[in-house]
């Protein structure tokens, strides 16, 4: 936890140069947040957290070569100090529960106004979590239905990414090469989800993720 008025050292972890530069040029206009350093993939940024001392990790939750989700989890596991504000482009009830069930501290949708932003990184610092109206509804949605475990929830974090890849659809191939894994990998995990969720084919795992708003 930071002390009153200490300055606040950040890493932002993206693979799309245009929305670090935007990041950056949102955080310069702060006197009390510094960003020390980037990274473009998940193996530089858990690198990256072993090397730098920092407070607060921004941290994207579509990387080129491991999941968001996966760099999280190991980064907690190494360092649970550092604060981390899940960035994604995807809707707050797709995967904010994953990222904090997972000890994101935040979770934000780049879409979000540059002042929910400094908030969330101020807020986080200081030892607090940072949740927007859309994920405490979320939050509160998941508490009434926690028994209700619905079929999508028992994947695990890759299993999950590659259902909603294939639902928005992209094919074995080209989810294999954005994902950096091989397609026999892709077309286990693919089994996997269908054996799961008791699905027989893509075209019944596309409707199961449009009739649950997996995708949009």
């Amino acid at each position: 936890m930071l002390k009153d008025n200490a300055i606040i050292e950040v890493i932002i972890a993206d693979d799309h140069a245009i929305v670090r530069e935007g990041l950056k040029q949102i955080l310069a206009d702060t006197k009390d947040i510094i960003v020390r350093g980037e990274a473009e993939c998940g193996l530089t940024t858990i690198k990256m957290c072993r090397e730098h001392e920092f407070d607060v990790l921004l941290l994207d939750i579509s990387m080129p070569d491991k999941s968001g989700i996966e760099v999280l989890k190991q980064i907690k596991k190494e360092h649970p100090n550092i604060a981390v504000v899940m960035l994604s482009m995807h809707p707050e009830d797709q995967y904010a529960i994953r990222s904090l069930k997972a000890g994101a501290s935040g979770y934000l949708n780049k879409q979000s106004a540059p002042k929910e932003l400094v908030t969330a990184i101020r807020q986080v610092a200081s030892g607090l979590k940072y949740i927007n109206a859309s994920v405490a509804q979320e939050l509160a949605n998941h508490i009434d239905e926690e028994h209700q475990v619905t079929l999508h929830e028992t994947l695990s974090d890759r299993e999950y990414q590659t259902l909603t890849l294939i639902a928005s659809g992209k094919a074995v191939s080209d989810i294999a090469k954005e994902l950096s894994l091989s397609v026999k990998t892709i077309s286990e995990y693919r089994s996997r989800v269908l054996f799961k969720m008791k699905l027989k084919n893509n075209a019944e795992l596309t409707h199961y993720a449009i009739k649950n708003q997996l995708i949009d």
